[in-house]
């Protein structure tokens, strides 16, 4: 299997690069686990969809699914965002990304749900966990680098949801440090640094509810010979600002110390490489087997505004089947 550390995996991914040979890559949250591996040859138990690419037959569902979930008790995670709060006030963060696992039961097997379910950007590993994610990470097209950070969630049902959550002032301030996070990543690799589009608003299937979700499109250019340097890039961009928060070192660092569990490959990113371009997503949405367990993992960002029972209660939506 094509595993590598961090140093190994990106060279790998820099040399594939440089070969002009198309590929897939899997990048962990903390990238200590990376993947990568030419689609010519790419094992038959891991299947990808980037929009339009895919590597699988469309199925139509034939059978009804069960699905329920457990997730943490609100004192829990009340004592968890208490504790982000104050690192806050004392100024080391001032928006995290705070996650925790779901264990959840359904009648259909990983394969089954990946196969179903209605994303943009989907992923199915040898059996060992899937993501179904609607967050672009980065595109790369010519020499143009774009990405998509989302942030702000709300109930699409809701009266006037669209301009409740693009009036809501702690949105307002969540989504524009996201947005100056990643100018500020696309600044390290790249110029002329633009945000093409503010806070559109996408509607997503959550189970049995409707989703918006508010998203910035933002670009720089790259050198031309970026594709010898796509390892690099990928390194100098992870992890994604959209699921750490802002300042990105110092608030890793709180969530390392305040999640009561490791992310894997939760809120890494993979993608594929086709010889010329490059298309990826943030893995969000994601569901992992463990023990014969499943564990869903999900989240959302914390401010200085945040209300525990909002926060809470967006974590519980995020916990959907997309069908």
């Amino acid at each position: 299997m094509c595993w590598f550390n961090k140093k190994n995996g990106f060279e790998e991914i820099d040399q594939l690069g440089q070969s002009r040979t198309p590929f897939l890559f899997i990048v962990s949250y903390d990238k200590t686990k990376i993947f990568a591996q030419p689609l010519a040859h790419l094992d038959n138990d891991i299947f990808y969809k980037l929009e339009d690419w895919r590597n699988y037959p469309v199925k139509k569902r034939e059978k009804d699914f069960t699905f329920s979930k457990s997730p943490v008790d609100f004192s829990t995670y009340k004592s968890a965002m208490e504790e982000i709060l104050e690192d806050i006030r004392s100024g080391n963060t001032y928006l995290l990304n705070l996650t925790f696992k779901t264990p959840v039961e359904s009648n259909f097997s990983l394969e089954e749900i990946f196969t179903y379910a209605r994303a943009k950007f989907k992923l199915y590993f040898k059996g060992k966990f899937i993501c179904f994610s609607p967050e672009r990470f980065v595109n790369i097209q010519g020499n143009t680098i774009a990405t998509y950070p989302m942030k702000g969630t709300i109930d699409a049902d809701l009266p006037h949801a669209k301009e409740h959550i693009l009036s809501n002032e702690k949105e307002m301030a969540e989504h524009v440090m996201i947005v100056d996070l990643m100018r500020n990543d696309l600044g390290i690799i790249g110029e002329d640094i633009k945000v093409e589009k503010f806070r559109y608003v996408d509607k997503i299937k959550a189970g049995k509810k409707e989703l918006l979700q508010v998203s910035s499109k933002i670009t720089a250019r790259l050198q031309t010979n970026w594709r010898d340097t796509i390892g690099i890039l990928l390194d100098q961009l992870t992890p994604a600002g959209s699921i750490t928060g802002t300042p990105k070192k110092s608030t890793v660092n709180i969530i390392n110390r305040v999640e009561n569990y490791n992310r894997g490959f939760y809120t890494g990113v993979f993608g594929v490489f086709d010889g010329e371009s490059l298309r990826s997503g943030v893995m969000i949405r994601f569901i992992e087997k463990k023990n014969n367990e499943l564990l869903y993992k999900s989240g959302g960002g914390i401010t200085i505004d945040s209300d525990a029972k909002d926060e809470y209660e967006e974590l519980i939506d995020k916990i959907y089947l997309p069908f």
